[in-house]
């Protein structure tokens, strides 16, 4: 699954480049990201259902 991650301000690139790497050198800190996202996707999914099944 991927998602995509919008930034609330404009960053420079070496601002971007920056928190990548930051990122990819910490697993702990990028799985904690990831599952923010999934828990977010998560409630907007729900929130769409038209009934209480999850449509897969």
């Amino acid at each position: 699954m991927y998602f995509v991650i919008s930034a609330s301000r404009l960053m420079k690139a070496s601002e971007v480049r920056k928190l990548c790497a930051e990122l990819r050198n910490d697993p702990a800190l990028l799985l904690a990201l990831e599952l923010t996202v999934k828990q977010e996707w998560y409630k907007r999914k729900m929130a769409s259902a038209p009934t209480l099944a999850i449509a897969q």
